[in-house]
């Protein structure tokens, strides 16, 4: 179905916040949630057979759940942020329109505490493990901690490694990525941004925060998503994981004028306007061709 802002919704991102909150609720029954769905749309007798669906299949990993827990759990991720406390902040399918084209898309958690993001996990079970062999066993998860490093392992079990940022410090040499769907960023800016930098290379575009993790792990040394509208406020939830995994694997992250993402501010990121996620190294001339393309 079709949310208000018209993007899409489906059975498995009801499902997935379903059975995150429940495995959250059930280690950590202390911390509050701050979700991407709430139960709303789920509740109208219009969308009974969507909810059943919902409901089935988060029944066959939670067995003898009913219908009013579901939607209940999937309720819990109403929680309004803020600067205090502790709180975890889930997207529960990031990239929904990659999903439904059976492409790129991730599930995205986050510990957030007194404004700042401290833990990030990313389940990205599309993304090859092997980067340069698009062939290669699928399924990465990406964990970071605040102090203790990035780290990739194979989504279906085994050893995780450190990752790294790329070393690229000639912008003629790095390559960015940006989202697949011209709605969420600005692909009109973004080309300028890259021949005032003198990138060459053809733009990575995958869809959601797989980005961040592409940028972690080197497959790309930029990553642009610029505004489409001067109103549009940022979701924490889209952010908040991707940017302690490739802060932690050595890279920068900021709003387009340089400033650091604000997670205090509740579900939204208000004081900021769009994200740039680069090496570090290359931060502050990509920043200055954003503000320059910009106008800022």
């Amino acid at each position: 179905m079709d949310k208000q802002d018209k993007s899409p919704v489906t059975v498995a991102d009801f499902g997935a916040q379903a059975v995150v909150t429940r495995r959250l609720c059930s280690a950590f029954p202390e911390v509050p949630l701050v979700g991407e769905e709430d139960a709303a749309a789920l509740r109208e007798p219009g969308n009974r057979a969507l909810a059943e669906q919902v409901v089935a299949h988060v029944a066959e990993g939670i067995p003898g759940i009913g219908p009013g827990e579901v939607l209940d759990l999937i309720d819990q991720g109403t929680y309004p942020g803020g600067p205090t406390g502790r709180h975890w902040t889930l997207d529960p399918i990031d990239g929904t329109k990659g999903f439904l084209r059976m492409d790129q898309y991730a599930v995205a958690l986050a510990l957030i505490e007194e404004g700042e993001v401290v833990l990030g996990v990313l389940g990205c079970p599309n993304l090859p493990l092997n980067p340069s062999d698009v062939g290669s066993e699928k399924g990465c998860l990406f964990v970071a901690v605040k102090g203790e490093g990035a780290f990739l392992r194979p989504l279906a079990g085994g050893a995780e490694e450190a990752v790294r940022v790329t070393e690229v410090r000639d912008t003629a040499l790095a390559n960015f990525c940006e989202s697949v769907e011209a709605a969420h960023s600005s692909q009109s800016d973004s080309a300028k941004v890259a021949e005032r930098l003198g990138i060459t290379a053809d733009p990575f575009r995958i869809d959601s925060q797989c980005k961040y993790g592409a940028v972690s792990r080197g497959d790309a040394s930029i990553y642009l998503r610029l505004p489409t509208r001067k109103d549009y406020q940022e979701k924490i939830w889209d952010h908040a994981a991707g940017a302690i995994v490739v802060s932690e694997a050595g890279g920068r992250v900021s709003d387009v004028t340089g400033r650091d993402l604000d997670f205090s501010r509740g579900r939204t990121l208000e004081a900021n306007s769009g994200v740039i996620v680069t090496n570090g190294a290359l931060h502050a001339p990509v920043v200055e061709a954003v503000r320059e393309v910009l106008g800022l």
